[in-house]
Order: C-alpha cells, then sequence, then structure tokens
C-alpha cells in the first residue's frame, strides 16, 4: 500500500526533487492490542484494533521484521533511487520494559529521489568540523612521512601540501547519524516530529520558495517548518481531527 501511495508521489513530484522517508519496525507476534488502549488514546494510537504484526510473511514470532528495509528496497524495485539511509538517534527513547534485548533508540530516514541528478544543499545542513580537526589542521605539516614527497615519482597527498590557515575549512559535510531529542507536543497527535528532525530534510532538499509535499500530514510539523523556512507546503490528511489540530499549529494557536 505505501508503494503505491509513493509511486502518485514520484508522479507529481519534480524531476530534480527528493523524498524524505521515516518509518519504524516492530516485531512479528506483539499480539491483540485492543485489550490494552493508551489513555491518552482512548479510540487507539492507528486506529487499529488488532496488531497487523501477529504475522507476518517469512518471520517466526519474535523476530524483527525488517520493515524499514523492507519497504526500502520495494520503493527501489519500483523506481525509486535510494541514496542514503539515516539514522535518527534518540537520546530520550521510550524506556522498554524488555530483558532479552536492548531498548530501541534510533529509527531510520530514507533519502531517495526520483532522478539520478536532483537538488540537494549540502552547504544548508553542513556541519562544524570538529574541534580536534581544527587544531589538527593548524599543526605545521611533517615532511618525515614517506608520501609527503610522492611515491615512486607520484604527486605528494594533499594531506601534506602545506597550507595556509585562511583556507583551512570550518565546515564539513552532514553525517548520517543524526542526534534529536523527541520532544513533548500538547496537542492531541502521540507521535508528532521534532522540528528539528525535519528542518535539514527540508533545507537540504527544497530551495527558498518551492514547494514541500507531506502525504501523512498528522500534527503539521512539516508545514509548520516550512513555513518558518520560507517554503510553501501540501499537506494531506485523512483524519479531520489531525487536519484541524495542523492548522491550528501552523497557525500559532498550539
Amino acid at each position: 500500500r505505501l508503494t503505491e501511495v509513493f509511486r502518485e508521489l514520484r508522479r507529481v513530484l519534480r524531476s530534480d526533487g527528493t523524498f524524505w522517508l521515516n518509518i519504524a519496525d516492530t516485531y512479528c507476534g506483539t499480539g491483540n492490542k485492543g485489550y490494552h488502549a493508551d489513555p491518552k488514546n482512548p479510540k487507539g494510537r492507528n486506529g487499529q484494533a488488532v496488531s497487523i504484526a501477529r504475522q507476518a510473511a517469512g518471520c517466526k514470532q519474535k523476530d524483527l521484521i525488517g520493515i524499514p528495509w523492507l519497504l526500502a528496497f520495494a520503493l527501489r524495485a519500483d523506481g525509486w533511487y535510494l541514496r542514503s539511509d539515516i539514522i535518527w538517534q534518540k537520546p530520550n527513547c521510550l524506556p522498554e520494559a524488555v530483558k532479552d534485548r536492548p531498548t530501541k533508540s534510533y529509527e531510520h530516514i530514507f533519502l531517495l529521489s526520483k532522478s539520478p541528478h536532483y537538488y540537494y544543499d549540502t552547504a544548508a545542513i553542513s556541519e562544524p568540523v570538529a574541534p580536534v580537526t581544527v587544531e589538527r589542521n593548524k599543526r605545521a605539516v611533517s615532511d618525515r612521512t614517506k608520501y609527503a614527497k610522492g611515491v615512486g615519482g607520484a604527486k605528494p597527498q594533499a594531506l601534506f601540501l602545506p597550507r595556509s590557515h585562511s583556507d583551512m575549512p570550518t565546515k564539513r559535510n552532514k553525517r548520517d547519524v543524526w542526534v534529536v531529542n523527541t520532544v513533548p507536543f500538547k496537542g492531541g497527535h502521540y507521535a508528532a516530529y521534532p522540528p528539528k528532525l525535519v528542518e535539514p530534510c527540508l533545507l537540504a532538499g527544497c530551495p527558498e520558495g518551492g514547494i514541500v509535499l507531506d502525504p501523512f500530514f498528522g500534527s503539521g510539523t512539516t508545514g509548520m517548518v516550512a513555513k518558518q523556512l520560507n517554503r510553501h507546503y501540501i499537506g494531506i490528511e485523512l483524519n479531520p481531527e489531525y487536519a484541524e489540530l495542523a492548522k491550528a499549529r501552523i497557525g500559532g494557536e498550539i
């Protein structure tokens, strides 16, 4: 179903557009959720009385299903370019009462594209160079290693060439592990994205004045961040309560 939804997304996406997908994993055989209502969400977190993960093709009870990669491979087979697997590390992850495995503290964010060449503003999300790297660059260039003057007539490696302090890099390409805390949200939505998680996706994947499409709008985090970053947005949300919540949130009422 998600492959079909995202096929329609690809149809309307610009040829140089990107697709940023966050999806979590789950275990096979997690049982019936209908008898364990969350007091904060009496109608159920996702509208399902029975967990669809009780059975999964090729999985035994207690197997980690591997949903993120199954979906990523399905999207790649459907025509998307699978460009990066970004790890969203959550330092303040929810505790789990499990005694036979580590607690889950990360999720995947896949970067996909419609074409092999696409818009990606690497400078917009570049990171400061580590302090130890800055100090190392300030030190004198060594000429004691065999690579300093080149080997076998080869040119000296750039690492050992003299450089002025003025051209030392202060930024580096953003890494693919993003450490972002979850944040509380007082609206009636149990899984609102942290704005800091959405921000780099929009900065890198959409130019200022461009349009961002979120087919699962939820509480409207994408629209709120897009507005703050001078991007336009289109949000699609089937739940009318969430749609009203998103309008109020983007309008500054929440």
